[in-house]
């Protein structure tokens, strides 16, 4: 079958960073190809190189059979390419309608906006990927998982030949996934290429036909889907075998850190809960259950409207996230583009921009070589690939941005960690980095509390786990007592969990 897109031998090189070296990658017509690899392994260099944004140091790039140099995105984007991005592009002031349909307005005869027509067609869009809200509704009011939708409704607004979908189910409850698989069967039997991007395997496994694998910016091999089981698809992704997944540290907890009581607020009705020094307590429950608005109220971003916390035996308000964090709570976020990082500054100021406390005179000066020590350390220590740390933070790969986010609020010395979906848009081998330095932090007596979506995370770096329904504790588990059965039962209201508090 001959290929719709055909990049070969592409080489692409910053300075002191080789990101492409001799990488293939081909969209076959009717298929979906998944790329797979770690964080810093060239996919998004390689999707960039496809769509125009970077040029190629050199290779071969074809399109419906002919060799091709696009210009910019405008230039692919024209000639049928069309990429959903991982992190969220759209403009929150807007309604969807305006966001899909921006820059190319659909006119009437006189030159007029033609506002009707605009709603129709992005209402059939919305229609298509079996979404319910309006598209005149503003962006800004959506969450994170439906914005996702409508950065998909864009591309699927543009006709393309071959859509480019980057995490695509990142931030996407089970039903908006399986009404993007219903979506992605159709354009395959349209004829249209899909690459597809992620780092959750089992989605690899039930959407995709075949798989390329980069590492370290080099092509290691193309193969069927059929060929492959999770096990040989990580070893090629690796370059070696992953003996545990999820490495928990088997420690009992220590004293008392943190206790909630009745804790109510936007999202959040009469929550408790405790939890120890040395202990990770994870946080379960479906998309919407109120697990992100729990965590913003403790660290002070989301006002509290009853309830009651104490820290080491201390009452505390968090009124403010200065106030968290003067307290000693942090929160990494699970948008890092939006709440995590500012893009535009460097490694080295992003990752000490909340302590600089810690690295200032009295006066106020920054005391830079301290800094500059400090920083380095925790590069060395989290493995952060980057030329130098003062390298553009948005250069980076997801996981090493990810791993830059953790580094900003462990800079600013906590009692608690709250890391709200830590792994998210992150390889299989970066995840188990970041799980070891997890792991680091509860030896060292931190108390953390781990949000996450994926169910194997939750229950595989546990010591308990707290599910929520509906702004409410609907169970509280030991990990002996914790299974995927029971986590979910909870997650949906259908049993009361055992309460361990």
């Amino acid at each position: 079958m001959e290929p719709l897109l055909q990049l070969s031998g592409i080489e692409k090189s910053f300075p002191g960073v080789k990101a492409l070296s001799g990488a293939s990658l081909n969209v076959y017509p009717g298929r979906v190809m998944a790329l797979v690899g770690e964080n810093g392994a060239g996919k998004s260099t390689m999707m960039k190189v496809m769509t125009g944004i970077y040029p190629r140091d050199a290779g071969s790039l074809k399109w419906l059979g002919e060799e091709v140099s696009f210009s910019g995105p405008k230039s692919s984007q024209d000639a049928g390419i069309g990429i959903i991005h991982q992190e969220l592009n759209l403009i929150p002031e807007l309604s969807v309608a305006e966001n899909i349909f921006l820059g190319r307005e659909i006119t009437n005869r006189f030159g007029k906006i033609d506002w009707r027509q605009i709603y129709q067609q992005a209402d059939n869009l919305l229609k298509r990927l079996n979404l319910r809200f309006s598209s005149r509704q503003l962006v800004a009011n959506l969450s994170i998982g439906d914005q996702q939708m409508v950065e998909i409704a864009k591309v699927l607004s543009f006709k393309s030949r071959v859509i480019i979908m980057d995490e695509p189910t990142d931030a996407l409850t089970d039903t908006e996934t399986a009404s993007l698989f219903h979506v992605i069967r159709d354009l395959k039997a349209q004829g249209c290429g899909i690459v597809y991007i992620s780092h959750r395997l089992k989605e690899i496994f039930d959407i995709c036909d075949d798989v390329t694998v980069f590492r370290d910016g080099q092509f290691i091999a193309e193969r069927s889907v059929n060929e492959l089981d999770e096990d040989s698809l990580i070893e090629m992704m690796v370059g070696r075998k992953l003996e545990e997944q999820y490495p928990h540290l088997d420690k009992a907890p220590g004293r008392l850190c943190l206790e909630v009581e009745k804790l109510s607020g936007p999202g959040v009705n009469g929550v408790s809960f405790s939890l120890h020094r040395g202990e990770i307590l994870g946080i379960s429950g479906l998309m919407g259950a109120g697990r992100t608005e729990l965590m913003k109220i403790l660290y002070g971003a989301l006002p509290r409207t009853g309830g009651t916390m104490r820290l080491n035996g201390r009452m505390v308000m968090t009124r403010s996230p200065e106030e968290g964090l003067e307290n000693g709570i942090v929160y990494i976020s699970e948008d890092r583009k939006r709440d995590g990082l500012i893009s535009g500054m460097s490694v080295k100021e992003n990752m000490s921009l909340t302590a600089l406390r810690y690295f200032s005179h009295r006066g106020g000066q920054i005391k830079h070589a301290a800094e500059k020590l400090a920083v380095g350390d925790f590069i060395r220590l989290f493995n952060v690939k980057t030329p130098s740390m003062n390298q553009q933070v948005g250069l980076l790969s997801g996981g090493n941005q990810q791993k830059i986010a953790i580094v900003r609020g462990l800079m600013t010395r906590p009692d608690v960690l709250i890391l709200d979906e830590p792994t998210r848009g992150v390889d299989v081998g970066a995840k188990k980095e970041i799980y070891q330095l997890i792991n680091q932090f509860k030896d060292q007596g931190l108390s953390i509390l781990l949000v996450s979506s994926e169910m194997p995370e939750v229950l595989g770096m546990s010591d308990r786990i707290l599910v929520m329904h509906e702004g409410r504790v609907s169970g509280m588990f030991s990990r002996e007592q914790a299974t995927q059965e029971v986590l979910m039962a909870a997650a949906v209201g259908k049993q009361p969990g055992e309460c361990l508090l």
